[in-house]
């Protein structure tokens, strides 16, 4: 019998292990492409076009939500509108978006949170928590989408959804393909992991996976 409860407790070890592992390395994405995701999950589900992931869009969106770090209050609010001329002037070549080719911003949302939140809870709880930026989201007009995250150090997470009216194979378009590498935060668009987001919690998880990989290989010692 007691032979039989050490063999169930190492193997509920290793599960937890195998899921902690698995959230660790899930961190290592780009949760911008997975915001996108939701975005366009909304969209068809509610018969809408599903809109292209602009990685120039997306660039711009960091670029933007880059402006505001100071910005989010204590309850979460965030209040920012950078002047629009900054678009063409100055997110476009910070990031390496050819000129003749951006297109007219048809909407965005901008948000923030003092707590971690993964990419579904950004969308649900401060993207897109009212009917008002619901409606924006649904907007017909919109052809592109590009989205922009960056985490302070020690502060805020804050959050940037661009849309666009620009045809998908000639509107903002990134210099070489690639445009210029961002230093923070990330963006959608790309499948490069971000910097500096979530990196916290990625350090959290690796101690917890740590730390039930050392409980396994007690229990199997005992």
């Amino acid at each position: 019998m007691a032979m039989r409860k050490s063999w169930w407790w190492q193997v509920l070890i290793l599960s937890i292990a195998t899921s902690a592992c698995h959230a660790s390395a899930k961190d290592h994405g780009n949760p911008a492409n997975e915001i996108v995701g939701f975005i366009n999950a909304n969209r068809t589900a509610s018969k809408l076009l599903k809109l292209y992931n602009s990685p120039g869009l997306g660039c711009m969106a960091l670029q933007y939500i880059s402006q505001c770090t100071g910005n989010c209050s204590s309850n979460n609010t965030l209040r920012c509108e950078p002047p629009e001329a900054d678009i063409t002037e100055v997110y476009a070549p910070n990031c390496g978006v050819e000129l003749p080719t951006v297109g007219d911003i048809s909407g965005h949302i901008v948000g923030c949170q003092w707590r971690y939140l993964d990419p579904e809870q950004a969308v649900s709880q401060v993207l897109f928590r009212d009917k008002k930026v619901l409606a924006l989201l649904h907007g017909k007009e919109h052809t592109e989408v590009g989205v922009g995250l960056r985490r302070v150090k020690r502060g805020a997470s804050l959050w940037c959804v661009l849309f666009s009216t620009g045809k998908s194979d000639d509107s903002f378009v990134l210099e070489g393909g690639k445009g210029i590498e961002q230093k923070t935060g990330c963006f959608s668009g790309t499948d490069v992991t971000c910097s500096g987001v979530g990196r916290k919690v990625l350090f959290l998880d690796k101690i917890s996976s740590f730390s039930v990989v050392l409980l396994l290989c007690m229990s199997l010692l005992l």
